[in-house]
C-alpha cells in the first residue's frame, strides 16, 4: 500500500513490519514523531512490543541493552544531543555484541542551540563500532529497518540508520509501506543462542583481563569485515523479497566522468540533478553516494573514483582540525591507489540549504581548482 508519509513516520512503519518487541525512547526534536506513532500502534494493538517511557538518552539504551541482551528485537530513536547523552551504552551495546537498531535523525549540536540537520552528531560515533547507514529518501529510511534488523542480527553488531532533520524527518513523500507478512518472510522472528535466561544460565558483562580483552575487540573487528559482504547479500535480498536494491555506495554516471562528486543523504538527490543538467552542458561529471559509513566500502569507491581525474567530497560536518569526515574517509581509500587530486568541501552545516546553486559552485570549484589539497574549502560562509 503506499501512503504519503513524513520520514519519521516512514521509519516507525519499517519498525512495525519488523515487529520489534522492545521500544524505548526519550522525546527529542526532530526525531519525536518515530516514537510518538510507535507508541500509539504499541497502544492500539497494531505492534506487539512493549513501550518503555523513560527519563533520558542514556535509559534508552540501557533498555533497549537489556531487552536485546534478553533476547527480544530492540529500537530505539534519538537526535543530536540525546545520542551523545547515549554514549556510553553505545561502547555497551557493541562490546556486549547486541543487534538493536537506532535511528538518529541528524541534528547539529549545541552550543549555539540548532534543531537543523549535520552529520556531526552521527559521525562523532564513527569508532564506536556501530554499523552506519545514511538514507536518502523516506523509502529508503523505511525499507532499511528490517535489513539494519537482519544484517545486526546476522553479525551481532548495533545498527545505526541516520537521516537528515527536516529534509527527510518532516518533508512528505510517497512510500511503499512495507506489508508485515511478506517482511515476516524476509526477517525471520529473533531467537539467539545465547541470551539471558534463568532456566538456561549463562555469565554476561564479566570482567575481560589482558588476557581476553584483545581478542574481543579483534572479533569485533571481524564481525565489522563480515558486514561488508552481508549488507549486501541483504541488500540484494530486499530486492528480490521488493523490488528495491540496495548496496554499500550508488554511482551516478561516473562511467566516463572526470570529476565525480562524493555525497551523502539527501545532498545525493540535489547533486543527481546538477549532474544532469551539467551532463547536457557536455561536461563530463558524476557523483558517488555513499551509503554505509561502518564499515568503510573501501573497495566500491576505490573501483568507482580511480577512474576520474579528480575527485571532490561535500561534507556536511567537520573534524576541526582536519578536515569533513567523508573526506578523510575517501582519502584513506585512494590512498596508494591513485594521485589525482581529491578536493574537500564543507557546507550545509546547522541546516543551510545545499541548494543546486550551491552544488553547481562546488562543481565549478572542482573543475578549475588547480592546488586545493592543503586547505579546507568553505562554501557559503559569511566573512
Amino acid at each position: 500500500m503506499k501512503k504519503v508519509v513524513m520520514g519519521n513516520h516512514a521509519v516507525s512503519y519499517g519498525v512495525r513490519a519488523s515487529e520489534a518487541k522492545v521500544i524505548s525512547a526519550y522525546p527529542i526534536t526532530p526525531q519525536t514523531h518515530v516514537v510518538e506513532l510507535l507508541s500509539e500502534l504499541v497502544a492500539n494493538g497494531e505492534i506487539d512490543a512493549k513501550f518503555i517511557k523513560v527519563e533520558s538518552e542514556h535509559s534508552a539504551m540501557a533498555a533497549c541493552v537489556g531487552a536485546s541482551a534478553a533476547g527480544s528485537r530492540a529500537f530505539t530513536a534519538t537526535s543530536s544531543q540525546g545520542l551523545l547523552l547515549m554514549t556510553e551504552m553505545l561502547h555497551w551495546a557493541v562490546g556486549a555484541r547486541l543487534p538493536i537498531v537506532l535511528t538518529n535523525v541528524n541534528r547539529a549540536i549545541g552550543p549555539p542551540w540548532s534543531i537543523w540537520t549535520d552529520q556531526n552528531d552521527s559521525l562523532s560515533m564513527r569508532d564506536v563500532g556501530w554499523i552506519q547507514i545514511y538514507c536518502e529518501s523516506n523509502q529508503e529510511t523505511q525499507d532499511a529497518i528490517p535489513q539494519a534488523f537482519k544484517i545486526a542480527e546476522e553479525v551481532q553488531l548495533p545498527v545505526m540508520l541516520v537521516l537528515d532533520a527536516f529534509f527527510l524527518s518532516h518533508t512528505y513523500e510517497i512510500v511503499d509501506l512495507l506489508d508485515v507478512e511478506k517482511v515476516r518472510e524476509f526477517l525471520p522472528p529473533y531467537n539467539p543462542e545465547l541470551k539471558i535466561d534463568p532456566a538456561d544460565p549463562h555469565s554476561f558483562g564479566n570482567l575481560a583481563s589482558a588476557d581476553y580483552y584483545m581478542e574481543l575487540r579483534y572479533m569485533i573487528e571481524e564481525a565489522m569485515d563480515e558486514a561488508r559482504g552481508i549488507i549486501k547479500r541483504v541488500g540484494r535480498e530486499f530486492g528480490e523479497h521488493f523490488g528495491r536494491h540496495y548496496g554499500m555506495v550508488v554511482p551516478y554516471r561516473c562511467d566516463d566522468a572526470d570529476v565525480i562528486l562524493v555525497t551523502s543523504g539527501t545532498v545525493a538527490s540535489t547533486t543527481r540533478a546538477v549532474i544532469d543538467e551539467m551532463r547536457d552542458e557536455g561536461i563530463k561529471i558524476g557523483a558517488l553516494k555513499i551509503r554505509v559509513l561502518r564499515p568503510f566500502p573501501f573497495k566500491e569507491v576505490s573501483e568507482v573514483l580511480c577512474s576520474a581525474k579528480k575527485v571532490a567530497v561535500l561534507d556536511r560536518n567537520i573534524s576541526f582540525g582536519n578536515h569533513g569526515i567523508f573526506y578523510q574517509e575517501v582519502k584513506s581509500a585512494l590512498y596508494g591507489k591513485t594521485d589525482i587530486p581529491i578536493l574537500g568541501y564543507i557546507l550545509g552545516l546547522g541546516g543551510r540549504d545545499v541548494t543546486p546553486k550551491v552544488i553547481r559552485e562546488v562543481a565549478d570549484k572542482a573543475i578549475k581548482d588547480k592546488n586545493p589539497e592543503p586547505y579546507i574549502n568553505w562554501i557559503g560562509v559569511k566573512k
